[in-house]
């Protein structure tokens, strides 16, 4: 049986074909990003009719708590008008159409907010637009790059965003950390490989807990570029929210995974029509925040820092105020958003906040 063909697959030989083996994180760019063939400007993949769903797209409850913490954050940057809230990867429009009703419970707030949403697929923009058609009375506006948004105090939100950023890995050869790469085997398949000269630059990069890894492990990094720069708009006065999967430590091993109609895939197979993640590595984040002069505040669990936020009392709300037949819809969400088993978010999601010095607290991080 031959195996289905792309048309990025095709860019993707012919690259190798041109300059040999390209990396993981060349390769993944171009299964996510490509202008014309990339996963993101070809499909809307979220939700039960795509390939995954994410938190918003679970409750709207996940949305309402972020709007409400927005509100309380920007009380604490003391109140700026106006104020940018600049989202990542919005998805389909569903976390800040949720946020901005909430944070109609702060007039004051959603008066002063002008909201950026920073995304480069056309297809998502125009789903974006439609799902935020609504809003009349908030500010709206859409950028490739947070370098197209004015520097002013802002609150950055990114929900499940660090996750499909593209990711380097390495693994450990007598000869030192080589590159993984994507190279094309004998009967003509994508394959992995690595390549035949060490890294020159890694070694003094490597965190304490992977300096001594074993030969044939892999360590994963991303680029930390994006990371100083969102927690250097925080640190001038601001504050930023970052949710996603990932562990708390940087340690070795490989997360590259794919998602194609709601089942894990060969991440090698029908390249821009698979989604592609790995794991976020939550210490790295640190670093880069602090380096940049921001106060880091978490991480925390997803489950833990939703439930300091209220969302228990959310949910007995709608319980309440449901028909008989959606309520156990409303606890079955809850569990899954914050529950701790190995199908639910609550452990496996974490969240961590980036602010200006001055910020002690942010609401979520501290019991």
């Amino acid at each position: 049986m031959t195996e289905q063909r792309t048309p990025l697959d095709a860019e993707i030989r012919a690259r190798i074909a041109r300059a040999g083996p390209i990396p993981i994180a060349e390769f993944m760019a171009l299964c996510l990003y490509d202008p014309q063939h990339g996963y993101y400007n070809q499909r809307v993949p979220f939700g039960a009719a795509g390939d995954f769903i994410t938190a918003p797209e679970i409750s709207q409850m996940f949305g309402e708590m972020i709007g409400l913490w927005t509100a309380q954050v920007w009380r604490s940057m003391g109140r700026p008008a106006p104020v940018a809230l600049i989202e990542f990867g919005p998805g389909r429009g569903t976390m800040m159409r949720d946020a901005l009703r909430a944070a109609r419970a702060a007039p004051e707030f959603r008066r002063a907010v002008r909201v950026h949403l920073i995304e480069t697929s056309s297809k998502l923009q125009s789903q974006q637009r439609r799902t935020l058609s609504g809003v009349d009375d908030v500010a709206l506006h859409w950028h490739a790059s947070i370098d197209e948004v004015p520097a002013r105090p802002c609150i950055i939100v990114a929900n499940e965003f660090f996750d499909a950023l593209p990711v380097r890995q390495a693994e450990r050869r007598p000869t030192g950390w080589h590159e993984r790469m994507v190279a094309v085997d004998a009967s003509g398949a994508l394959t992995l490989t690595v390549a035949h000269e060490p890294l020159t630059d890694l070694g003094w990069k490597l965190p304490a807990a992977v300096a001594h890894a074993r030969i044939g492990e892999l360590f994963e990094w991303r680029p930390c570029k994006l990371t100083i720069e969102i927690a250097r708009r925080a640190a001038a006065g601001g504050a930023a929210l970052i949710i996603d999967y990932g562990h708390l430590k940087s340690a070795t091993g490989d997360t590259l995974q794919a998602v194609r109609s709601h089942r894990y895939a060969n991440p090698l197979t029908l390249p821009g029509l698979t989604d592609l993640t790995a794991h976020v590595d939550f210490e790295a984040l640190s670093k880069a925040a602090e380096a940049a002069g921001a106060r880091v505040h978490g991480p925390v669990e997803q489950g833990t820092w939703l439930k300091r936020l209220g969302i228990e009392t959310r949910a007995a709300m709608l319980e309440a105020n449901a028909p008989e037949s959606k309520r156990a819809d409303i606890a079955a969400a809850l569990l899954r958003l914050t529950g701790t088993g190995p199908d639910q978010m609550g452990s496996l999601f974490k969240a961590i906040a980036f602010s200006a010095p001055a910020i002690a607290h942010l609401p979520g991080f501290t019991p």
